[in-house]
C-alpha cells in the first residue's frame, strides 16, 4: 500500500524536576494529547527522564542509566502500540558497566524498538560536561525506517554540524529530528541570549534548506539549578519548533512554557523542492576531499 505524502507530527516541550517517574508520565501526557490531534509521529525532548545532570560531574548520576530495551523503551512502547503513534524518545543508556551513551530511540506504533541513534558530538563546555557521561556513538548517521518514513534522528550538540545533517539525508532520510536541552546562562545579557537562541534557530533551519527535508526540534523548557552552587544554573530557552523543506517556520513554541505542537506535513514537498534546488545533484564531491581533515594548515 502507498504511504500518503500527508504526515502529522508533533513535539513536546516539557520542563523536569528531580523525579523521574513524575517526568516519564509527563512526557507521555504529551505523547496523549499529541495523539488525541492526530499526530502519528511524536518527538520528545532530550533525557526528558531527568533533570539535565551535565552541568556536573557525579558518579551516581550513572545510576540514571538504563538498558535499551529496558523499563523505559517498555513503558513508551506500550504507550505507543496503544495509540499507533511512532515515539522518538532521548535515554541515558546503559550499554555495559562503564559504558554509556545519549542515545535516541524510536518506537514503532506497534510498540516494538524501530532502531536507535547514538549522540555522535559531545560537548564538554562549562554547564555541558557530557564526555564525563557520554561515550561518542559508533552506529553512525544512519536514518531509521519507520511506518511513518526514514527518520534522521540527531541529538543536540549534533545540531551545529552540517555534515551530520547531510550524511543523514544523503542516506534518505525524508524527516531531520533534534531531540534537545541547550539553553542561556541566566548571567548573559539579554541581547547574547537574543543571538545565542538565533543562532541556533537558524543553524537548523538551514539544515532544512539545504538538505531539502523538514527539521523537528524539541527543547526542553524551565530553569534547572546547578548542584554545585558554583554557576546560576541553565534556563532552557524552549523555542522548540518545526520547519519545512525551505527552512519556513511551521510551528513554534514559546521559550516559557510546556507545549505540545501538532502540524501535518506534505512530505511531497520535499520531492518539489529537491526537484527545484538540486542541491545533492551539484555537490562537487570530487573537491571536497579535505572535508576529511581535522584543519587545513
Amino acid at each position: 500500500m502507498k504511504r500518503s505524502s500527508h504526515l502529522t507530527v508533533a513535539l513536546v516541550q516539557q520542563s523536569n524536576s528531580d523525579n523521574a517517574a513524575d517526568n516519564l508520565a509527563k512526557s507521555i501526557a504529551g505523547i496523549r494529547d499529541a495523539a488525541s490531534q492526530g499526530a502519528q509521529l511524536v518527538v520528545l525532548q532530550e533525557l526528558h527522564r531527568s533533570l539535565y545532570f551535565c552541568q556536573t560531574e557525579d558518579v551516581d548520576v550513572f545510576d540514571l542509566a538504563e538498558t535499551i530495551p529496558g523499563p523505559s523503551t517498555h513503558a513508551l512502547g506500550q504507550v505507543a502500540k496503544e495509540l499507533g503513534v511512532v515515539i522518538v524518545a532521548s535515554l541515558f543508556e546503559k550499554r555495559a558497566t562503564g559504558l554509556y551513551h545519549n542515545t535516541a530511540v524510536v518506537l514503532e506504533a506497534d510498540g516494538s524498538v524501530a532502531g536507535k541513534y547514538r549522540k555522535m558530538h559531545i560537548p564538554d563546555d562549562p554547564g555541558f560536561y557530557e564526555k564525563f557521561y557520554f561515550t561518542p556513538g559508533d552506529l553512525g548517521f544512519m536514518p531509521i525506517q519507520t511506518s511513518v518514513g526514514k527518520l534522521g534522528i540527531l541529538v543536540c550538540w549534533d545540531q551545529w554540524f552540517p555534515e551530520a545533517a547531510r550524511l543523514m539525508a544523503m542516506a534518505g532520510a525524508e524527516l531531520l529530528i533534534y531531540p534537545t536541552a541547550i539553553g542561556w546562562d541566566p548571567r548573559d545579557d539579554h541581547a547574547e541570549q537574543i543571538r545565542q537562541k538565533d543562532a541556533w534557530v537558524i543553524s537548523q533551519r538551514a539544515h532544512a534548506v539545504a538538505n531539502g527535508v523538514p527539521v523537528i526540534s524539541a527543547n526542553r523548557v524551565g530553569h534547572e539549578t546547578d548542584p554545585s552552587g558554583q554557576s546560576a544554573g541553565i534556563q532552557f530557552w524552549g523555542n522548540s519548533f518545526i520547519a519545512g523543506p525551505q527552512g519556513e517556520m511551521l510551528c513554534e513554541a514559546n521559550n516559557s512554557d510546556e507545549q505540545v505542537l501538532v502540524i501535518e506535513l506534505d512530505q511531497q514537498r520535499s520531492e518539489h523542492i529537491r526537484r527545484i534546488w538540486p542541491y545533492l545533484r551539484d555537490r562537487r564531491i570530487d573537491h571536497y576531499h579535505d572535508l576529511g581533515k581535522i584543519y587545513r594548515d
